[in-house]
């Protein structure tokens, strides 16, 4: 089972996984010890050798630490719980992990056993900075460096050996059996001081800058991966997405997030149906009118997003029938008023019930409620189509002293049709 890399991050599509931490207790008395069953894979995923979440524990808990890694074993001495230490990891990961700018885990170390310094990296955001070497762990990483360091001193007597070994080929041997160095080789006093220093630039507008310049590769590679999911699963992000906004109370104001979103995801026009599902309940004739500029940024001049819609709204019938089967045709009024949907898309959905959503008996008994307002609007269509010198909006007018909506025509002020909806200016 994974887990997130950040546990204080509760998305479930979080891209930062890591395997949750699996303990064995082995022996009795005081050769009582746990062993991390899956350090490695632990560690794989924190991009850190597997020493030192182990040593860190020890550390944390005041016990001695065996690793044998040729057999992938790591040991803390003691009996302690997968959950306790699970929990201990978190401190680990904030503290020599994440970035301390973006939350990333995307960081590498770059341990200096000469400075004796350490620097931090995120390749996400573009943060440089130093750790803060108070820590006991600090101590066992400048003794033992990461490998993948600049400073790593295997890597550079490995360095060493390639270049002796090249010099050798050419001949390049003093008289006393030491290598020379060529032209081709770079000076040893910049292999002294390659290391950069990574605490230069820390101003907030040299920070501005970097995250401006970088994390173009992560947004994209994210995009890609998204994007080559099946669409389901790109609806449910859009659902999750849309879930948090409402449940961190600020959806009031995200409708140009949402659609953002939403067009991320190449699933714009399946935006209304996930609307629906998370805005909408009994109250779905108040929820429109609070929610419409949500729905006309999908909905405007596109007539799929307008179908969604009204299969949402389908879904929406189906969980609260009670209370809105008697109301389905003003509500489909108050979307049409709303400029949701047009009288194309409406008529059409009405000819056609569909199992998809909602079962088929459901489906002709919502078309069925719906069929006053149908009706009214083939009678509004005829007549405006009849009355080229003088035309007159017709509005529905329902009784609500019966089970079926008693439909009434009246005069309402003109409007003009010509004007364009500016959604922006909603």
């Amino acid at each position: 089972m994974s887990v997130n890399v950040n546990r204080s991050v509760s998305d479930q599509f979080y891209r930062y996984k890591m395997p949750r931490l699996i303990a064995k207790v082995e022996g009795k008395g005081n050769g009582i010890k746990t062993v991390i069953v899956n350090m490695v894979d632990v560690a794989k995923a924190l991009n850190r050798p597997p020493t030192y979440p182990t040593k860190f524990f020890g550390c944390e808990l005041g016990a001695q630490t065996q690793f044998d890694v040729k057999n992938d074993r790591y040991i803390v001495n003691g009996s302690h719980e997968a959950n306790k230490l699970q929990d201990m990891l978190d401190g680990f990961i904030k503290k020599f992990v994440l970035c301390p700018e973006c939350d990333n885990p995307e960081t590498d170390l770059h341990v200096n056993p000469k400075k004796q310094t350490i620097g931090n990296s995120c390749k996400a955001c573009g943060y440089r900075g130093m750790l803060d070497t108070h820590h006991k762990l600090c101590t066992f990483i400048l003794k033992n460096p990461p490998e993948n360091t600049d400073s790593n001193t295997g890597k550079k007597d490995k360095e060493k050996k390639n270049r002796k070994g090249k010099e050798k080929e050419n001949g390049s041997v003093s008289n006393n059996g030491s290598p020379v160095l060529n032209e081709l080789s770079p000076p040893r006093e910049d292999e002294e001081d390659d290391d950069e220093d990574w605490g230069e630039d820390t101003t907030a507008e040299a920070q501005r800058l970097r995250m401006e310049e970088i994390s173009n590769h992560a947004k994209n590679l994210t995009l890609s991966e998204d994007l080559e999911k099946p669409i389901e699963d790109r609806v449910n992000i859009l659902f999750n997405f849309v879930k948090k906004r409402k449940e961190e109370g600020v959806i009031d104001s995200s409708d140009k997030e949402i659609l953002a979103e939403a067009e991320r995801l190449d699933v714009k026009a399946m935006g209304p149906l996930v609307l629906t599902e998370v805005l909408f309940d009994d109250k779905i004739r108040d929820q429109l009118k609070k929610y419409r500029r949500h729905f006309l940024r999908f909905c405007h001049n596109n007539k799929k997003a307008q179908k969604y819609l009204l299969h949402g709204f389908e879904c929406v019938v189906d969980i609260h029938q009670a209370h809105l089967l008697s109301k389905i045709p003003h509500t489909l009024k108050d979307m049409y008023d709303a400029d949701l949907l047009e009288e194309e898309v409406i008529l059409s959905w009405a000819e056609k019930p569909s199992k998809k959503y909602v079962s088929k008996e459901l489906a002709k008994d919502i078309r069925v409620k719906a069929e006053p307002f149908i009706k009214w609007l083939k009678e509004a269509e005829e007549e405006s189509s009849g009355e080229e010198e003088e035309e007159e909006d017709i509005e529905v007018v329902y009784s609500r002293s019966g089970n079926i909506p008693k439909v009434e025509t009246i005069k309402a002020t003109p409007v003009d049709k010509d004007d364009d909806i500016d959604i922006d200016a909603i």
